[in-house]
């Protein structure tokens, strides 16, 4: 989640998708219904930490980090 949290804030369009990834999630969701709220939360966090790496100047990136968080 962490890695399309951050493509999303830098405008890359990501092409993998894995069926693999999702049953995961499934699996993960039949055992605890609020496991993704607290795995999304957690993500968040750790892209507002590596995308904070990022030069502040540029405004396309600040705006678009803005209007996903």
């Amino acid at each position: 989640m962490t890695a399309a949290f951050c493509c999303a804030s830098l405008g890359i369009t990501p092409t993998v998708r894995h069926a693999d990834y999702l049953a995961s999630w499934l699996d993960a969701l039949r055992e605890d219904n609020r496991a993704i709220v607290r795995a999304a939360s957690l993500a968040s966090k750790a892209a507002d930490y590596l995308l904070d790496f990022l030069p502040q100047a540029d405004e396309a990136i600040a705006s678009t980090r803005r209007a996903v968080a």
